[in-house]
């Protein structure tokens, strides 16, 4: 198992510490702190939730210093195959457990449960020089495709204001949930993706550095990659046929930047859930979700969704 390396600066991962400092501060009545909790937590899967679960685990373990927490980012797909081994005790997800993950898991053994734990606006991302700032999903998935031949910005139909400049492509490896979510959102089928463009794996810092290098270049990732980068690279507005809306907290919450607006996951297995430090780990990370969300660049739950995960949360480890 690897540890997953922060995408963040320095100063932001502070500013994820000292969020959790100020939640713990504000009084929560079930913050997952006890002296003697203690064991190893593995946890593998989606490199864009894992910044976020790497920070609530750097919270957690100041609190608990005998509980070890792991981060790893095998991508969701990956995820899931450690997971369903019974190698891990829970996945990160960026896209909601498939069929195939399932059964892999049912064939494993693993039972598993769903905690929704943020929220995420897929964000689209080109070269800040690049003169567009609005694509419709037709459109993106004219250059997504499988089989699609275009090779320049001139070539999209219906584009405006025109752009003379080579389309140079980065996205995630077939591992990754955001590839999932991706193709199935803009090309109608999950893994219905051209073939000639820069694969990243799971690593996103390359999607930031192709971009930025590149004056056609384009590519994908979570929003807090977005906001990281910000200047670097600059997100598209995509309209989906109710005009442009670009990717933020507020057209996440409110329904309208569709299809791009996703949920975020952490699956653990019935197992975990019957380990006391997992348990109050779980506790911890909804108790403190949002506040960590904020101030590394993710889209937090809204009251009822946080309500609802919590109550689910309570069930599991009660029941």
């Amino acid at each position: 198992m690897h540890n997953v390396k922060y995408k963040f600066p320095a100063g932001v991962a502070a500013a994820a510490l000292l969020a959790l400092g100020v939640a713990a501060c504000s009084g929560s009545s079930d913050s997952g702190s006890s002296s003697n909790l203690s064991g190893n937590i593995r946890i593998d899967g989606s490199s864009t939730v894992a910044p976020l679960t790497e920070a609530i685990a750097e919270g957690f373990q100041s609190e608990n210093p005998d509980v070890k927490v792991t981060v790893g980012t095998s991508g969701t797909g990956g995820g899931f195959e450690k997971f369903c081994a019974g190698e891990t005790d829970a996945n990160d997800a960026s896209s909601a457990i498939d069929g195939e993950q399932k059964k892999l898991c049912k064939e494993g053994g693993v039972e598993w449960e769903e905690i929704q734990i943020a929220n995420d606006a897929l964000s689209i991302v080109v070269n800040p020089d690049n003169p567009v700032k609005c694509l419709t999903v037709d459109q993106l998935s004219s250059i997504w495709e499988d089989g699609s031949g275009l090779s320049n910005w001139n070539e999209i139909k219906g584009l405006s204001p025109s752009y003379d400049a080579e389309l140079t492509l980065f996205g995630p490896g077939t591992d990754s949930g955001t590839f999932e979510y991706f193709t199935e959102a803009v090309n109608g089928e999950e893994g219905n993706q051209r073939k000639n463009y820069n694969n990243v794996g799971e690593d996103d810092n390359q999607t930031v550095t192709g971009v930025s290098g590149a004056p056609g270049g384009m590519g994908y990732f979570g929003y807090s990659f977005l906001v990281e980068n910000e200047g670097t690279v600059r997100g598209l507005e995509i309209d989906n046929g109710d005009g442009c809306v670009a990717p933020s907290e507020k057209t996440v919450q409110d329904g309208s930047y569709t299809p791009l607006a996703r949920p975020l996951f952490i699956y653990p297995s019935a197992k975990a859930l019957n380990d006391k430090a997992f348990d109050q780990f779980m506790r911890y990370y909804l108790d403190n979700v949002n506040d960590v969300a904020s101030s590394i660049g993710f889209i937090g739950l809204t009251d009822a969704q946080l309500s609802e995960n919590k109550k689910k949360l309570d069930s599991l480890i009660s029941g």
